[in-house]
């Protein structure tokens, strides 16, 4: 079976997310966080390396629970800079917290995070390949920033709206490849 380019054959994990999560559409809003919370994380690196880790993660950060996260304190920050499991980057871990903040907030203002993903998506699957980012990445990345957000560069916003399905991009040579 031919799979995207990018996708490692010798990682089963990247190939599970390849092959069943990657470019579905997902619009619950504890994915829709928990994505944008490891997207944010990727900024510089991998998305393997990100992925690799989803599961420390998930632990360390208390199961993605935003209201949980939303209060972490000082001594939280320092538990998860200590954590070699997961990226300690301490501007990527406050800003974490920051913006489960502004997610939930938004949340708050248009009812579910999908719901504000729409305003700039008009509910449409976005079917293209061999991109970074595009107009749609631009205005949600600008957005977000404008809200506070940090690590929310146009970039990251690509990846995460392949990653949730509202953006299709398997390549053509690959056995998931769709145009419309």
């Amino acid at each position: 079976m031919t799979r995207c380019k990018w996708c490692n054959l010798n990682n089963p994990k990247y190939i599970q997310y390849h092959d069943n999560e990657w470019c579905k559409p997902n619009f619950d809003d504890k994915y829709l966080y928990e994505m944008l919370i490891l997207e944010s994380f990727q900024a510089g690196l991998s998305w393997e390396c990100i992925l690799n880790k989803r599961e420390s993660f998930e632990k360390a950060y208390n199961n993605f629970d935003i209201n949980k996260i939303c209060n972490y304190n000082n001594k939280k920050i320092e538990e998860l800079l200590n954590n070699k499991n997961i990226i300690r980057n301490k501007l990527k871990i406050n800003a974490s917290i920051n913006n489960s903040k502004i997610f939930k907030n938004i949340v708050n203002e248009y009812g579910t995070f999908y719901n504000y993903l729409k305003t700039f998506t008009k509910d449409k699957i976005i079917y293209e390949v061999n991109k970074t980012t595009n107009n749609l990445s631009d205005a949600i990345s600008k957005d977000l920033q404008k809200r506070g957000m940090k690590f929310v560069g146009s970039t990251i916003i690509y990846s995460y709206l392949q990653a949730i399905g509202i953006i299709y991009s398997h390549d053509e040579g690959c056995y998931l490849y769709k145009s419309k």
